[in-house]
């Protein structure tokens, strides 16, 4: 049995997989993030300013946060120290502290890279502040989710945030051309097949070298892939996304200013992601709804009608039937004319109500159930408008001490020229009748 592990490479010193042996051992060997570690890169700058201090790294997973961590240390001769916020704890911390603080008595400070920082609490995170500022650590955390929301206001203030950029498909070929140099074989990938590879690890470095390592695995002697059999043999990556957090909230507001933007292709684009990576679909049927008041309003009223039909459409066909009346919603939403007119209208009027919200509507206007209201004045003077020519009277309803107030401008396109023009003619009504 010993020697069937040992041919198969499962023995005790099983090779190591092809993303670790392909980490960079110098900075410049990072491929993808030029903007921190090139020339004029970001960490280039610090590092030739001698002074570091804390940092945390954003980006997506496969993007070197890692190892750009580990490298660092060695360029400022500190000692490595590597935790994971997914597996430690308070006692852990204590630990790792004392000892940095031992190693600085001996002279040798400590770079401490927590990996998935986002994972710690608040009383956690606060942990790290004394020790950051007395400078028994260099703290280095990695995060894929964005440190505003999940990082607390004092650990940001004393760590400058460096974002990591997902590898484009130039980068991942670089990985790709390395790769073929440590292993001295080309991938048995045609050339489809292979810009195919490097678009499925979505920007993730180590997906990529993983995919890669599947698919040498899997080639007979001689055979080269191409995209069809490649899809058939690795299936697919599960697509980056998580519906709490970053990935939810970026593909949402593409998908809102892409239909704001009339351009229905790239909505369906960002629709199908979100439905691919399994978004809630009430949720992105509310969202559709709102687009339609906030970006096409009375441009088209039958936005609102569409997108209301598309939801209670989904509610009764269920997935994944129900996913069509969404995908039609939003193109008639992204090729609606729009309209945000009576979205600013509703802003304007809402900040002159909590304003002025203390003002008296006229009397002309207000009802008088009461003799002593109707000995008051009230209601005395309203002239109702179907009894006027043109079923118009003109009168003032504003409060006197406010005055008129124009909130809604409707635009010269789709149903809201219609309204522009009955609008234009009662104002014109209105000054003819004082």
């Amino acid at each position: 049995m010993s020697d069937l592990f040992a041919a198969s490479g499962m023995a005790g010193d099983a090779p190591r997989p092809l993303a670790d042996r392909l980490r960079p051992q110098v900075l410049g060997d990072v491929v993808g993030q030029d903007h921190l570690v090139g020339e004029d890169g970001a960490l280039t700058r610090l590092l030739r300013a001698g002074s570091m201090g804390s940092l945390v790294f954003w980006g997506p997973p496969g993007t070197g946060k890692t190892t750009v961590a580990r490298l660092l240390a060695n360029e400022t001769n500190l000692h490595f120290e590597q935790i994971s916020a997914i597996f430690s704890g308070v006692g852990d911390l204590k630990k790792v502290f004392e000892a940095a603080r031992m190693r600085r008595n001996m002279g040798r400070a400590t770079l401490l890279f927590v990996d998935e920082i986002h994972r710690f609490n608040r009383a956690q995170l606060d942990a790290f502040l004394p020790v950051m500022e007395d400078g028994t650590i260099t703290l280095v955390g990695a995060t894929t989710e964005n440190p505003s929301f999940e990082l607390n206001a004092a650990l940001l203030s004393r760590a400058r945030v460096l974002t990591f950029k997902a590898l484009d498909e130039e980068a991942i070929g670089r990985l790709l051309d390395r790769a073929e140099r440590i292993e001295d074989k080309a991938l048995p990938l045609d050339a489809e097949a292979r810009a195919a590879l490097a678009r499925m690890a979505d920007g993730d470095g180590r997906a990529a070298l993983t995919l890669a390592e599947e698919v040498w695995r899997s080639a007979r002697e001689g055979e080269v892939f191409d995209t069809k059999a490649l899809v058939a043999i690795i299936q697919r990556r599960a697509p980056i996304y998580d519906k709490g957090q970053e990935g939810h909230y970026n593909l949402i507001s593409a998908l809102h200013k892409t239909v704001r933007g009339s351009d229905p292709d790239a909505a369906l684009y960002y629709l199908a992601r979100m439905l691919d990576a399994g978004e809630d679909r009430l949720f992105i049927a509310r969202r559709l709804v709102r687009m339609a008041v906030e970006d096409i309003g009375l441009a088209d009223p039958q936005a609102l009608v569409v997108a209301n039909a598309a939801k209670d459409a989904f509610d009764f066909l269920g997935s994944p039937e129900g996913e069509l009346a969404l995908a039609q919603a939003t193109v008639y939403l992204a090729t609606a004319p729009k309209s945000n007119a009576v979205y600013g209208a509703w802003k304007a009027a809402m900040r002159d109500a909590k304003e002025h919200g203390s003002l008296t509507p006229p009397k002309p206007i207000l009802n008088a159930p009461t003799k002593l209201m109707r000995e008051e004045g009230y209601g005395e003077g309203y002239r109702y408008d179907h009894d006027q020519p043109d079923a118009f009277s003109g009168q003032d309803y504003w409060p006197e001490k406010l005055g008129r107030r124009r909130y809604y401008e409707p635009v010269d396109r789709g149903f809201e020229r219609d309204v522009k023009k009955r609008l234009d003619w009662w104002e014109k009504l209105r000054r003819e009748r004082g």
